[in-house]
């Protein structure tokens, strides 16, 4: 899908390719999404620079994500997908300044280019590529805000029930819902990580290097990055400490079981031993020929039984 926003015109609008199609001359965004190839080609031809395929964008080097060609800048990133769902996904996004142009190249539905392309329609206009640039950046950046912010409410809510836990509750539903906020946590850091990168790269950008605005614009994003990175660390931590806190309450739970059938065990040990001693009925038993031998036993069972769990009382073990 090959997506335009023009100066002049509020909105992303959707152009199909067709054979002599080129780019308006007032063009400052073109968004692929999910692109065909022809519509690469396209893009390329009219543009006149080479997009990084999708290999290319999956390349972890930096020197494969971070550089410049032919007065063109390319940044790679690895931001977040479907943080709203039951699996999120890292997924590489490229952004390409050239001659004023952002072109930006994606294979997955990021949600903020979504707001971003929302705002769009609404007026002040974007005025060149390099401020769709940064509206994109401030829109990630947000979005990744809310994803840990809402992660942080819901590690609250775990934390508040672990320790109001209910011991006939199972552990298993608040175990997985700290996993998955660790997984999230992680994830969104290391999107910050990237775009920490991409934001320190794209101050080389010919078309930011000598613009002051620009240069406040970016130290801003990368206080932003940076103190969301801190808190993204912070979460992470609080998620392990809550996970060995359900862990130890486990052990808890499972000693006291283990020490109830211990005890249990070796309450009735003693009677049991009465018990075999008396049932095995040999003719020279002294105890077969009493009147009282059969109550005589019964007692014996239970005083054996009694004096273990009292000792097992006294001494503080149950």
């Amino acid at each position: 899908m090959l997506k335009v926003l023009r100066r002049d015109t509020p909105g992303l609008v959707e152009v199909p390719v067709v054979p002599g199609w080129g780019l308006p001359a007032d063009t400052i965004w073109v968004d692929l999404e999910c692109p065909t190839r022809e519509e690469e080609l396209a893009v390329e031809q009219a543009l006149r620079v080479e997009l990084p395929t999708r290999e290319e964008m999956a390349d972890i080097e930096p020197s494969s994500r971070l550089y410049q060609e032919g007065g063109s800048t390319f940044m790679t990133a690895t931001l977040l997908s479907r943080a709203g769902g039951a699996r999120p996904a890292e997924a590489p996004v490229t952004f390409v300044l050239t001659n004023g142009t952002l072109v930006t190249i994606r294979y997955v539905p990021i949600r903020a280019f979504t707001v971003f392309a929302a705002r769009t329609e609404q007026a002040p206009l974007v005025p060149s590529g390099v401020e769709a640039l940064f509206g994109l950046l401030d829109a990630v950046i947000e979005r990744l805000a809310g994803i840990l912010e809402d992660t942080a409410l819901k590690v609250e809510e775990s934390s508040v029930a672990i320790f109001e836990h209910e011991a006939s509750e199972s552990f298993r539903p608040l175990l997985t819902a700290l996993a998955f906020s660790q997984s999230l946590a992680a994830k969104t850091r290391t999107s910050l990580a990237s775009l920490a990168r991409v934001v320190s790269f794209v101050a080389l950008a010919g078309e930011i290097e000598n613009d002051k605005d620009c240069k406040a614009h970016l130290k801003a994003l990368q206080r932003d990055v940076q103190t969301l990175t801190e808190h993204a660390g912070y979460l992470s931590g609080n998620v392990a400490f809550l996970l060995d806190a359900a862990l130890g309450l486990i052990n808890i739970q499972q000693n006291g079981i283990i020490k109830f059938f211990s005890v249990v065990a070796v309450v009735f040990l003693p009677p049991t031993l009465c018990a075999s001693i008396w049932g095995m009925n040999f003719h020279h038993m002294p105890e077969l020929s009493w009147t009282f031998g059969y109550p005589l036993a019964l007692v014996a069972i239970v005083c054996s039984g009694i004096l273990p769990y009292w000792w097992f009382r006294r001494r503080g073990m149950l």
